[in-house]
């Protein structure tokens, strides 16, 4: 089976991304798997460090590692937004594909020296595995929100980027081009629509030439999405439509109490996203 870097390069050939959807529990890795391998396309689940205390760092791996040995299928595991070295290494350690350094937050030379450690040290545990890093804002969760925050209006400039990439050796760049994390209220009922800055993506991606990933995918225009990939985007990151696609899916059942009647709601509103999205993203 072929690992996550040797996807990444064949669909960079073909100028196509790999979906990143994000779990808290084993409804939602059913269903994205499940969807997933009905489409034949690879996949990659995304658990942030939120979504690792809920579910567990070694059983999340195991949960992934579990349906890719028994289906013998290209579905991997991210360690997405890790803001500390200690959860690298633990997550490194306990095998997931890729690890997200996230130091977004910090000042550009202290993101540039802690995510060269965080290659440093997730490579000297798993020499394989795919290292991210971030720079510029792009918030900091899912939420649902009234007004943009005004810093996430400020993208990256594709000379800081070459800089970021060259001096931490980062597998995977993560730039802020018009994405965001979480929604705006009309952008639930497609009122509204991220935009992203296409032509800059371009530019980062040729003086980059490394693999780049759009975070907060989440309420951005299709045709956006499509040129974003076709520019040189390699994974794209959908999470909010997910964890609102669950709650809409629990919200059907108002009069059941066990588990296992409600969630089947969830696992279906789930797939219908992931299913619209990975033949986007394939198309």
């Amino acid at each position: 089976m072929q690992s996550l870097r040797e996807i990444l390069q064949e669909n960079q050939k073909k100028k196509v991304a790999i979906g990143h959807f994000n779990i808290s529990d084993i409804v939602a890795l059913h269903a994205i798997f499940d969807t997933a391998r009905e489409l034949k396309y690879p996949v990659l689940i995304g658990v942030s460090e939120g979504e690792r205390k809920m579910i567990g760092v070694k059983q999340a791996a195991a949960l992934v590692r579990s349906l890719r040995d028994e289906f013998s299928y290209p579905v991997f595991l991210n360690a997405d937004h890790t803001e500390s070295l200690e959860h690298v290494r633990e997550a490194a350690q306990a095998g997931f594909d890729e690890v997200m350094f996230d130091g977004s937050k910090l000042p550009f030379e202290e993101n540039v020296k802690q995510s060269k450690r965080a290659v440093e040290l997730a490579k000297s545990i798993n020499p394989n595995v795919v290292v991210e890093a971030e720079i510029g804002y792009i918030g900091s969760s899912s939420a649902i929100i009234d007004k943009r925050p005004e810093a996430s209006l400020k993208y990256t400039e594709p000379e800081e980027a070459v800089r970021f990439v060259k001096e931490t050796g980062i597998d995977v760049l993560a730039p802020a081009v018009g994405n965001m994390h979480g929604m705006m209220r009309d952008m639930i009922s497609g009122a509204a629509h991220k935009r992203l800055d296409i032509p800059r993506i371009g530019k980062i991606k040729q003086a980059v030439g490394t693999f780049m990933t759009l975070h907060g995918g989440s309420g951005t225009a299709d045709e956006d999405f499509v040129a974003a990939i076709k520019n040189g985007m390699n994974i794209v990151h959908v999470n909010t439509e997910i964890r609102i696609a669950w709650r809409r899916g629990v919200k059907e059942f108002p009069n059941e109490i066990a588990p296992y009647k409600i969630l089947p709601g969830a696992y279906k509103r789930i797939a219908e996203v992931v299913r619209d999205r990975l033949k986007l993203y394939n198309s």
